[in-house]
């Protein structure tokens, strides 16, 4: 089975398998066992009934640490209404990157974005049946920053802060952003379009970078962001509460095929995006995501078309998890989300042996994200390999309705879809010639159903015919074999005859019953 790239080696330069977007969130997960917090205030010397009191002049003093940082790198802090930065819906990505982009920054701290959301923290309250105070925890909502970065190594990034206990973290990453540093820091040039790699000068070297990034000790860098940014993680290490505990709340890993320009990759999209929608079953989608379809299955799979300011969109999802396709100008990208992490396996070792156990979503795992996205991918990459492409066809067909010049000789136009050139056609398809080829009788014979009735009648038919062999010959449909009176079908004449065929047999009577 002929992989995607081989299939269309003619129009595709090199592909490129790394992760995308990366949202990592890290818990003082310690605090979050029964007894726990209250434990920690005796830590610190503070009772239940001096609780509200502690923690909000703990999240003061957070809050005062990230207004300071704004204020030393002399950056905007600015407080939203809303995750929405503007009437218009502009998110708070896009404010980042116009301050970035308006004050000429190049690295260091862009700016803070403070905005209240839904959280997890702890509250002190009654109970009734032990007339006690309590410690809970609830959903509630509460102050949180936003720190946008341009990171000497991973580039355009943020990290959001929870201003109030147990203080979680989100770091997000996009893959693209970091590759992009790495490249220009060895020295080896590409061309970029938004979020999209459109040509690398070696895509070899590229593609070891990004295997390499897959197996980063990610618990060291995040740990590094957080004592940056939270003060307060220094206080509960030291009451022996340990320090964050990293999760990987998303993550995409995209493979992005990368053709040699827009119209090589709109000669056979259209194809790849009707065969994605209607072609692929639920059985499919579970067989790229590395599942099979059994009794006990009750999620949901589903697909859906969408499309976009920049393109379409082809997206099947199975209980959480997605794999997508998309045309970014001149590439065409298949991308694996994992959100439900637990819906994969992998490798464990325990006392006694080695077994397959559900994925759990901590950063040591991120290697084999990398490896399911990876494999996921390829497996939908495969089976598009396979999509017949029509559009080709059709732009081929077009060219047998023009008259063509070859050698100094003229040659008429055909008609793809007449009865006469039909019926020659399918006479030169005939599978009696597939092994040794057929001669100008063999036509004949084929062409016209009954005897002729003189001599001179039966000369005119084979000057007929062999003026449609020379007629045949001139679009390259089929060849001579060398040194015998035989000829013999090209590749390019299967595909453009029995698609000539296909659409007068089947294709066309069906749009006109449609119709």
């Amino acid at each position: 089975m002929a992989d995607f790239e081989t299939a269309h080696e003619d129009a595709v330069e090199g592909t490129l398998t790394m992760f995308d977007r990366i949202i990592f969130r890290g818990y003082l997960s310690n605090l979050f066992p029964d007894g726990a917090f209250r434990r920690f205030l005796n830590a610190n010397g503070v009772l239940l009934k001096d609780f509200d009191a502690f923690v909000a002049q703990t999240s003061t003093e957070l809050k005062v640490h990230v207004e300071q940082m704004a204020a030393a790198a002399g950056r905007p802090y600015e407080y939203l209404d809303a995750a929405s930065t503007s009437a218009s819906g502009a998110s708070k990505e896009e404010r980042a990157r116009a301050i970035a982009t308006r004050d000429q920054l190049s690295a260091g701290l862009i700016g803070v974005f403070a905005v209240v959301e839904p959280c997890q923290s702890f509250r002190v309250q009654g109970n009734r049946a032990t007339q006690k105070l309590v410690v809970t925890r609830k959903r509630r909502k509460c102050l949180h920053f936003y720190l946008y970065f341009l990171d000497a190594e991973f580039g355009f990034m943020h990290v959001r802060l929870q201003s109030w206990f147990p203080f979680d973290l989100q770091v997000y990453i996009n893959g693209r952003e970091w590759l992009a540093q790495r490249l220009s820091a060895q020295g080896l040039t590409f061309e970029r379009y938004d979020n999209t790699f459109l040509h690398l000068a070696d895509p070899a070297a590229a593609q070891a970078l990004c295997d390499a990034f897959a197996h980063r000790e990610w618990a060291r860098v995040l740990d590094a962001f957080a004592r940056k940014v939270n003060p307060k993680l220094a206080l509960v290490e030291s009451r022996g509460f340990g320090g964050y505990y990293w999760t990987i709340y998303q993550a995409e890993i995209a493979t992005d095929v990368m053709f040699k320009d827009r119209a090589s990759l709109l000669g056979v999209w259209p194809d790849l995006r009707q065969a994605a929608l209607s072609a692929f079953s639920a059985e499919d989608v579970l067989r790229f995501l590395g599942r099979k379809l059994h009794g006990n299955f009750t999620g949901e799979v589903k697909s859906d078309l969408k499309k976009r300011p920049e393109g379409w969109r082809i997206k099947h999802g199975m209980k959480g998890n997605a794999i997508k396709m998309y045309d970014k100008f001149s590439v065409l990208r298949i991308e694996t989300t994992i959100n439900n992490a637990r819906e994969f396996k992998v490798l464990k070792s325990t006392d006694d042996a080695r077994r397959w156990v559900p994925m759990g979503k901590g950063v040591a795992n991120f290697w084999r994200y990398h490896q399911v996205g990876r494999q996921a991918n390829q497996r939908y990459l495969d089976a598009l390999a396979q999509v017949p492409l029509k559009g080709e066809a059709v732009a081929e067909l077009d060219s047998l309705c023009r008259r063509r010049r070859k050698d100094g000789k003229h040659y008429a136009k055909f008609n793809p879809v007449s009865a006469e050139d039909c019926a020659l056609f399918a006479a030169v398809l005939a599978g009696e010639h597939t092994l040794n080829g057929f001669r100008n009788h063999d036509l004949v014979a084929r062409l016209y159903q009954t005897v002729a009735n003189s001599v001179a009648e039966a000369k005119q038919r084979c000057a007929r015919v062999s003026r449609l062999i020379a007629k045949l010959r001139g679009h390259g449909l089929v060849a001579k074999v060398k040194d015998a009176r035989l000829y013999r079908v090209t590749e390019r004449g299967v595909r453009l005859m029995s698609a000539a065929l296909a659409f007068r047999r089947e294709d066309f009577p069906q749009a006109v019953h449609v119709a």
